[in-house]
């Protein structure tokens, strides 16, 4: 009797501890949004420092209203370049919710790519399948993609959805290259692909996936930054171990954050995401993010 006894007791600690963590995942750490900074050595000696906001992942919702009022308000972080990385929707009427959220950022320079949950909204899915490689991409209802495109180009920021373009900011002349969502196949990089204009003060490029192929050859190209999005951080982490999965090719170790692309001078920017797929609304050990990324000399 005394050993089942303690067995129940043992059985309800557990089952108390994994209610609590749960409640923690969805409830709390979810919505602690948080700003990143990191210093990036990409710039030619004696360049004055260059400021990149970063925003990834938002998965926005209508009624997601205090995500929106914390993304507006990192205009104050004054960038001269705003970089979106996609999957900026999680339901077909938001894009007003994802605008409103820019709003504040769209009299800086900006440039974009979109993410396959900017095409097709979520699906309810079996979280253990992201550890199947070759699982099979279920898509949602369609989302209003071309709307939202149209509103960030209406708003001045440069669509590199399989792009190339030169702009300015911050007092330099950057050059842009960028990919459709590599994980549905969506890139089409040889098109844009060719060695970096040396004329350009930075190079930078951006891809929703940070899928090895692409990265590669981006890198090869001479692209200094390359910035990404995709993997939430890995959404739900081990503490002390990090994420389990990326849901793409890219190394568990390089789920988040910068890191020196393997085999080059380049440099990688994932970002954790701010938001989460609706049908999984959780996040442990993985706080929702947003970076500032501060060229500086190499």
């Amino acid at each position: 009797m005394a050993k089942r006894s303690t067995l129940r007791r043992v059985t309800a600690g557990v089952t108390m501890v994994g209610a609590a963590t749960l409640a923690y995942a969805s409830l709390v750490e979810r919505n602690l949004f948080t700003l990143r900074r990191y210093d990036v050595p990409v710039l030619a000696p004696d360049a004055e420092p260059l400021r990149i906001l970063h925003l990834s992942d938002l998965h926005m919702t209508p009624g997601q209203h205090r995500k929106q009022s914390w993304v507006a308000e990192l205009a104050a972080v004054d960038p001269d370049l705003v970089i979106v990385t996609g999957d900026n929707m999680a339901h077909v009427d938001a894009v007003p919710a994802v605008l409103r959220a820019y709003e504040p950022l769209f009299d800086r320079p900006g440039a974009f790519v979109f993410g396959s949950n900017d095409y097709h909204g979520p699906v309810l899915k079996n979280p253990f399948g992201y550890f199947q490689k070759d699982r099979e991409y279920v898509q949602g209802v369609a989302l209003p993609a071309d709307e939202l495109r149209d509103a960030l180009v209406g708003a001045g920021w440069a669509d590199l959805n399989n792009a190339r373009t030169t702009i300015k900011a911050g007092g330099r002349v950057i050059e842009l290259v960028g990919v459709d969502d590599p994980h549905v196949g969506r890139d089409d990089y040889p098109s844009v692909a060719g060695p970096a204009d040396p004329t350009a003060d930075v190079h930078l490029a951006l891809a929703h996936s940070p899928e090895p192929p692409v990265v590669n050859a981006m890198a090869a190209d001479g692209f200094d930054l390359i910035l990404a999005g995709h993997t939430h951080g890995g959404q739900v982490c081990v503490p002390f171990v990090g994420a389990l999965v990326t849901n793409c090719g890219l190394d568990r170790r390089m789920a988040k954050g910068l890191h020196r692309w393997p085999g080059s001078d380049a440099l990688l920017h994932v970002s954790a995401g701010l938001g989460t797929h609706p049908t999984a609304p959780v996040r442990f050990a993985c706080r929702p993010e947003a970076s500032v990324l501060t060229l500086i000399p190499r």
